[in-house]
């Protein structure tokens, strides 16, 4: 597969899961749409909503203070 062929795969699948999120459609109308098996449809939910958190929490966690790296080096030394 080249880049653009899985940036596409990658869209498609966002779009799917993101669908079936709002619950617009069934499932089963869901996978009529994108040509999948409904079981994919749920498939491509799940980690939506297991990392929905991470997506919303990512500008916290990129404002933790940075580690002292000497010091825990100096630590492990002893």
């Amino acid at each position: 597969m080249t880049r653009g062929t899985r940036t596409q795969r990658t869209q498609f699948k966002a779009r799917g899961a993101l669908a079936a999120v709002r619950g617009e459609k069934a499932l089963a109308e869901l996978a009529e749409q994108f040509g999948v098996h409904p079981q994919q449809v749920t498939d491509w939910k799940k980690p939506l909503l297991e990392r929905a958190e991470e997506v919303s929490d990512g500008a916290r966690r990129e404002e933790a203070a940075p580690v002292n790296v000497k010091a825990m080096q100096a630590k492990i030394g002893q």
